[in-house]
């Protein structure tokens, strides 16, 4: 996959055929993994490019600097490992600024989609809006289409078991700790990549559980919710963003993958610990400070909970230990 970092990137490369796609394609799920499939199958029909076409920084955190924070499903790394895993063979990431929100929905059609990218086909989904003010609409695109020279191939949404498939219903599902359905969306298994960072020492010391302290570097990756969780965990000092590996699923772990417990949460029964993230990694033994873990989500097995002593929560571990190594067998 080759990567331009602007539109006018992309224009002088020389491509002058090409299957687009516009959108964020944030944790690239089932649905976007669907319209990346179709792209990719009318490149290879009408002998053009498959592309797409995003942008960075998110729309929204510049046309909405005071709003809410952003957190989203998939670092740029991660992205940009599914969306070359799906098969697409450009991909643009335009800046996005106020000036480019400002120009009006014909002239992106026509001086970006056209002009520069040299459309042949649109693939976009039914909501898509674009434009100044979200002026533009599918209903635009069909009208203009014709004229300008291109066709426009309206993207149905995607279902699963009758229930349409988006990013939002799959942060909710994260935030519930619902690790099926969260998974079930994306098409692979959630994960984080994290640096183990010096803890309290409590774990092994008094529980009998070491476990390896976690700082997620990229503080706007969704964190699932508190509670504790059957995991896989990869060990290693670069984040892995080769093709694919954002994608691992638990039925092509490399050996180099471990089965482990996550504990995220404000751990009530250790007074002063405070909010942390924790992985204890069965049968697992080496010093790994500084070092990276890629976890692997597979279900969330209890929510939190305050215990009267250390031993009644090493008995609550042990439980938890059983029922882990019974999900990951």
């Amino acid at each position: 996959m080759k990567i331009y970092s602007s539109i006018d990137e992309f224009a002088a490369s020389g491509v002058n055929k090409a299957i687009v796609t516009i959108g964020t394609f944030d944790g690239v799920h089932l649905g976007h993994q669907t319209i990346l499939k179709r792209v990719n199958e009318l490149a290879i029909k009408q002998n053009a490019e498959s592309v797409l076409l995003t942008f960075h920084p998110h729309p929204r955190t510049v046309l909405f600097p005071d709003g809410p924070e952003m957190r989203f499903l998939s670092t740029f790394p991660e992205k940009q490992a599914l969306l070359e895993k799906a098969g697409i063979k450009y991909l643009i990431i335009h800046p996005f600024t106020k000036e480019l929100s400002q120009v009006s929905a014909y002239d992106y059609v026509k001086t970006i989609l056209v002009d520069k990218l040299h459309v042949q086909t649109l693939v976009i989904g039914h909501d898509h809006r674009f434009g100044h003010k979200r002026e533009g609409s599918i209903k635009e695109l069909k009208e203009w289409a014709p004229t300008l020279g291109f066709m426009v191939e309206e993207m149905t949404p995607f279902q699963s078991d009758g229930i349409t498939i988006s990013s939002s219903k799959i942060r909710k599902a994260l935030a519930d700790g619902d690790m099926q359905t969260a998974n079930t969306y994306l098409g692979y298994t959630y994960s984080i990549h994290a640096k183990v960072v010096r803890g309290l020492n409590l774990g092994g010391k008094e529980l009998g559980y070491p476990t390896a302290n976690l700082e997620v570097e990229d503080k706007k990756k969704i964190m699932p919710g508190d509670g504790i969780y059957a995991v896989y965990v990869k060990i290693g000092d670069q984040w892995p963003v080769t093709s694919g590996q954002s994608s691992l699923t638990t039925n092509d772990l490399p050996l180099t993958t471990y089965k482990g417990m996550m504990s995220i949460g404000l751990n009530p029964t250790v007074e002063g610990k405070g909010r942390s993230m924790e992985v204890h990694i069965f049968d697992f033994d080496n010093i790994i400070y500084d070092k990276h873990l890629s976890v692997f989500f597979h279900k969330k097995i209890r929510n939190e909970a305050k215990f009267d002593s250390m031993e009644a929560l090493k008995k609550q571990m042990d439980n938890d230990r059983d029922v882990t190594l019974k999900l990951l067998a």
